[in-house]
């Protein structure tokens, strides 16, 4: 071999284990050690709070339609239609706008007039097995037919909502679910949830023409769930973090501050915030009282007590004519307690993914900030209907001691809270 030849593999060599060098020390410097530890059991709460373990939307089985797309692409139209209200000014989009996280961020929803509730978002619905606040709706469709009908809301009538798509969307509809039933002459304005005229002319018409205009009705909410399906939660800083920490990745872990850290560890520890926001969602799918003051404590909203009762006479329920599932597949509507006095004054537990994009907060808008809302947990009073699930201080509690926090602990959890928010992701 020349010496030039000698020379030259000599240099590769060298230039080849520099290479191989450089390499092996990024990857070191990756795998640093983790900065924060945590227990097993903590690291393994963090990992079943990664968004990627919510896995893939669960099936609706009372809306056979949910998963196609050209019904998300007429549930995109109807979700965005100011002439689904009774003065031509309101659409679901109103209160549930994409560039406010899906919601409107006001204390009350406002449609033709005042709701007396705050607008929960739309992303993650498929995951809930109920919606609103009290739980008074088992599915995503059957959600999206109330505020149609409510007088605060969209303010209109269920004629004149199948009226409207059969003149603006008829072949839309049709290509999605089938022909359009023969409606037969309807009345200009009817419905079974509206003024006492609209209600006398309902009763007035036949059997066949109600149950025509019903399943029409139906099919708009199952569009709308079909469009609204497709909306979810990006990965926050706390996914990279939980992620990050469960690999071992110490650098990873600088995705959260030291003192978002703290907040963290809050969350899962003496904060008791992991007692009801759990899992990828940060939620239990649940109802609790927790003492949220009421706005008017002359009369009390009585939450999922009186949520249920209008769930299980629901004519859109999992058990309805209109529902695409068998009996057999409405286990959450069959085996409801209806009996349980935890019920009274109780509320859904929010999502806390994004939670920082959308002041105020609880049922009613009554905290205007996180550091509010950690402070109410803090301060646990006692609830002005119904008993709250949380234990006052010096109270001897079956199931939890009192929340005990600082005020540095306060604006540390506060701080991780924000650390939840990610983007909104709208698939195609």
């Amino acid at each position: 071999m020349s010496t030039a030849s000698t020379s030259w593999f000599a240099g590769a060599a060298t230039l080849f284990s520099g290479c191989l060098l450089t390499v092996v020390a990024a990857q070191a410097l990756d795998k640093a050690p983790l900065r924060d530890s945590w227990t097993a059991q903590e690291t393994a709460t963090l990992a079943s709070m990664r968004l990627k373990e919510a896995g893939p939307r669960p099936v609706d089985l009372s809306n056979s339609y949910e998963q196609r797309a050209d019904a998300a692409a007429l549930g995109r139209a109807l979700f965005n239609d100011t002439r689904l209200s009774r003065n031509g000014q309101v659409a679901c989009a109103s209160c549930h706008s994409a560039d406010k996280q899906f919601q409107d961020s006001r204390q009350f929803g406002q449609g033709l007039g005042t709701g007396e509730r705050r607008t929960m978002p739309v992303m993650g619905a498929a995951h809930s097995p109920f919606f609103f606040w009290d739980g008074r709706k088992d599915s995503a469709w059957s959600q999206a037919l109330g505020p149609f009908e409510d007088a605060a809301e969209h303010g209109a009538n269920r004629v004149q909502l199948v009226k409207l798509v059969q003149a603006h969307y008829k072949e839309r509809y049709q290509a999605v679910f089938g022909p359009m039933p023969d409606l037969g002459k309807l009345p200009d304005d009817a419905s079974p949830a509206g003024t006492p005229s609209e209600h006398a002319a309902w009763a007035a018409m036949p059997e066949s023409s109600r149950d025509a205009v019903n399943r029409v009705f139906a099919n708009m909410g199952k569009s709308i769930a079909a469009f609204e399906r497709n909306i979810s939660y990006g990965e926050s800083r706390f996914d990279r973090y939980a992620e990050a920490t469960v690999a071992g990745d110490g650098r990873g872990q600088e995705a959260l501050s030291r003192q978002e850290v703290r907040g963290l560890r809050l969350f899962l520890t003496k904060g008791q915030c992991v007692t009801c926001h759990n899992g990828p969602l940060l939620t239990d799918h649940a109802f609790h009282n927790t003492g949220i003051p009421p706005i008017d404590p002359a009369s009390p909203d009585r939450g999922r007590a009186d949520g249920l009762r209008q769930l299980l006479k629901d004519e859109f329920n999992c058990l309805s004519r209109y529902s695409d599932a068998r009996p057999d597949q409405c286990g959450e509507l069959q085996f409801l307690a209806t009996n349980d006095p935890g019920q009274l004054a109780a509320f859904r537990t929010p999502s806390l993914r994004n939670v920082a994009e959308r002041a105020p907060y609880m049922h009613a808008g009554q905290l205007t900030s996180l550091e509010e809302v950690v402070e109410h947990y803090a301060r646990s009073p006692k609830a002005v209907l119904g008993h709250s699930e949380l234990a006052q201080p010096g109270e001897k509690h079956a199931d939890r001691p009192a929340i005990r926090l600082s005020a540095a602990d306060i604006q540390d959890l506060a701080a991780f809270l924000g650390a939840l928010t990610g983007p909104v992701v709208q698939a195609d």
